[in-house]
């Protein structure tokens, strides 16, 4: 990294107010060279310049880095860096850890339209080490407003499954149909069949083909016998039958086939 260009980073400053700080807020403008370098070292794993970074610039682990659609259109956080897609950044969940030791706030999200915290990004991209070290930080569990909604939204929608059974362990909600149905569930989804309000059909076969999403044969034929539609394709599903779901790779799959074809790394 060039010292120089670190010496001549153009950061603003916003004041915020924040329970668990009194100095003004950091604000990188888009492509500032502290940004810039900050990020380097976070998907490289240059943890050492990571540190020095953090000592050389206080409140640079609470920053906030405008995107290039400007503020408007959100900003990302340090912590959100190490959750960035396609995730699996070398060091990212040591990188985690340090940021939050110096004061990074889990549940900092990015503001704009759809305002996800960094474990919204961790459940995207199915990288469990990084959403361990967040939900150890104190990252809430059901918070919304992320792409699909909460990180188990997130996680189940993206086909995410190491995360998702990792947000269930720790306490995370499962209240939607889909959710237990996609993760095979039995027992939860039993009780949302039978619970009050029942659920309408669209829910029963939507539920039906996450199951199919999820690998769940036990689910899907539960769901079948409830009456789902087996034809039905959600709205969101890009027209994909629940037979095509059934064997479609799961993200991590996907990452880990993009990163083989891009040279493994080389």
């Amino acid at each position: 990294m060039n010292a120089a260009r670190i010496a001549s980073s153009r950061f603003t400053m916003s004041v915020e107010e924040r329970p668990d700080a009194t100095a003004p807020r950091l604000t990188l403008p888009h492509l500032d060279p502290l940004a810039l370098d900050l990020t380097a070292a976070i998907h490289c794993g240059d943890i050492t310049a990571l540190r020095r970074l953090l000592a050389e610039h206080p409140g640079l682990a609470t920053a906030r880095m405008i995107g290039r659609h400007g503020q408007e259109g959100g900003w990302r956080t340090p912590l959100h860096v190490t959750a960035d897609w396609p995730g699996y950044f070398p060091a990212a969940s040591p990188a985690a850890a340090i940021l939050l030791g110096a004061g990074a706030d889990p549940n900092d999200d990015t503001g704009g339209v759809k305002p996800e915290t960094p474990l919204h990004w961790a459940a995207s991209s199915d990288d469990l080490e990084v959403a361990e070290v967040l939900i150890d930080g104190g990252a809430g569990l059901d918070v919304p407003g992320g792409s699909i909604g909460t990180p188990l939204d997130n996680a189940v929608g993206y086909r995410c499954w190491n995360v998702a059974r990792l947000l269930v362990e720790r306490g995370a909600a499962v209240d939607a149909l889909w959710h237990a149905a996609a993760l095979g569930m039995g027992r939860r989804l039993d009780e949302l069949l039978t619970g009050m309000p029942a659920p309408t059909d669209d829910e029963i076969n939507e539920a039906f083909w996450q199951a199919c999403h999820g690998g769940q044969r036990r689910t899907a034929e539960r769901l079948l016998a409830a009456g789902a539609d087996p034809a039905f394709v959600p709205r969101y599903a890009n027209g994909q039958t629940a037979a095509e779901a059934a064997v479609s790779p799961d993200t991590r799959r996907e990452a880990l086939g993009m990163w083989l074809r891009m040279g493994s790394g080389d």
